[in-house]
């Protein structure tokens, strides 16, 4: 496959033949190409499952059992792909109408577990690409769920709240004929928040006639939410942050540190990096950066994203010594450590380079897929600690299968229990990563490390199940 130029919307940059430099066996390209055959155009799937296949060549050549019986070419292809009209009023009374999607990509650990995202963005490729990132990253929990993704290209910024409540009926109402709490359990993402979730259940419960609260995750407290899941991405991604550096016997301590993004994720990565003695100096929107060297004002940041949906101008605005920037990228910034904790590809091989001569030691993705296989590959040449999204935001859907459990119990934990297990599973997942790496004499190499793991545990059920 030669070189595909970058398109407009954060799609994909550079996919192609040859990505992250690793020299694939026959068999695993052979995989690669039926991908790229069969999905034609979804360039960002296809950046996912090279990925992931490049790190698994040392696997399949010392371990055969994996190739065999159509195992990769059945991991890659999805169990059930949904697409589905969403036909809604606005207040004017108009009809519009949008696309729904709902990948249930594999189920072998357990139900398919993933998030919905609503944004103009969003096509059957992104979607693809998620629920796939998504396998390996349940995986690494060990709490026994699959992978899944959905959403829509709905864009719910500058919608009414009676807007966004008929889109998110109309769109449960065909969702619902393919979710469960043993079946497929979505959750929030880009553009879904409480007040989506909330919608949606709301709706599920009507249709249905069940109160069914493992259904979602990311729910309200009132109604079966858990305490630290608003929290759980940005903080298990700054828990491993600190990990990493604990390996060569430093710490977040002190650190400047370059968020990209102003979501939950960006939000919670903030005020964890707070708590460990870090100070985050950036955050970002689709409107541009803001630099804030005196640290993040986190106050003012939740007012601004949280209750009020502005943008990140806004918060400058009120913020004395912060700039905003319209042009370059957030990581032009000098800092200490990189939370991409935006969107995917936002991160090319470029701003790599800036990051590694600004003295960047440390890049922990905080968002799914944010740096593209050039960044990568700066980042694993300068030697410098990177750990790939599927491992460093792995918090948000551990501590959604926490809410599950609570939920099967009918109980709730109180905020110290939820974010004790959060922190003991984000620990797991870097122990893991680090331990699979050396094992395969690779040390420090998280990519490998993540997608070795994730793909064990789900191949070896895999196996255990028979051709299914």
């Amino acid at each position: 496959m030669d070189e595909v130029k970058p398109t407009r919307g954060g799609r994909a940059v550079h996919v192609a033949a040859r990505q992250i430099g690793a020299t694939m066996n026959a068999q695993v390209e052979k995989v690669y190409e039926q991908v790229v055959a069969r999905n034609r155009g979804d360039l960002e799937f296809h950046q996912a499952v090279r990925e992931v296949l490049d790190s698994l060549v040392p696997v399949i050549e010392k371990q055969p059992q994996y190739a065999e019986n159509g195992l990769l070419e059945r991991l890659v292809e999805p169990e059930r792909q949904i697409v589905f009209r969403v036909p809604w009023a606005d207040d004017a009374g108009n009809v519009q109408v949008n696309r729904g999607f709902r990948i249930e990509f594999n189920s072998a650990l357990g139900p398919y577990k993933g998030g919905l995202r609503f944004h103009p963005s969003v096509n059957i490729g992104i979607i693809k690409f998620l629920g796939f990132e998504q396998i390996f990253k349940n995986a690494l929990t060990g709490q026994g769920i699959g992978g899944g993704k959905g959403g829509s290209d709905f864009d719910p910024h500058g919608k009414s709240d009676a807007e966004v409540m008929r889109f998110c009926q109309s769109f449960m109402t065909e969702l619902s004929r393919h979710i469960g709490p043993n079946t497929d359990v979505p959750a929030g993402d880009i553009g879904v928040g409480g007040r989506e979730i909330g919608y949606l259940f709301g709706q599920y419960k009507r249709l249905r006639n069940r109160y069914d609260a493992g259904v979602l995750t990311g729910k309200g407290l009132g109604f079966g939410g858990s305490l630290a899941r608003t929290e759980a991405t940005g903080y298990g991604t700054v828990l491993f942050a600190q990990s990493m550096l604990g390996t060569k016997g430093d710490s977040l301590e002190g650190k400047t540190v370059a968020v990209s993004g102003s979501g939950n994720v960006a939000i919670y990565a903030v005020e964890k990096l707070q708590a460990l003695g870090g100070k985050a100096v950036t955050i970002s929107d689709s409107s541009g950066y803001v630099v804030d060297e005196a640290g993040i004002d986190l106050d003012l940041l939740k007012q601004v994203k949280e209750v009020e949906r502005g943008r990140v101008a806004d918060y400058a605005a009120r913020r004395p010594g912060a700039r905003v920037a319209t042009g370059g990228s957030v990581w032009q910034v000098p800092c200490d450590v990189a939370l991409p904790c935006a969107t995917q590809n936002e991160l090319d091989g470029d701003a790599a380079a800036i990051l590694v001569k600004n003295g960047c030691g440390v890049v922990a993705e905080g968002a799914n897929m944010p740096s593209t296989p050039e960044a990568i590959e700066v980042f694993q040449k300068a030697g410098i600690l990177y750990a790939p999204g599927k491992a460093a935001n792995a918090g948000g859907v551990a501590t959604s299968a926490l809410e599950m459990e609570q939920n099967a119990s009918r109980t709730r934990w109180d905020f110290e229990t939820a974010n004790a297990k959060l922190t003991d599973i984000m620990a797991d997942i870097h122990d893991s990563c680090v331990e699979t790496a050396e094992r395969y004499g690779q040390p420090g190499n998280y990519v490998l490390g993540a997608n070795v793991t994730g793909f064990t545990r789900v191949a070896d059920v895999m196996i255990a199940h028979g051709i299914i």
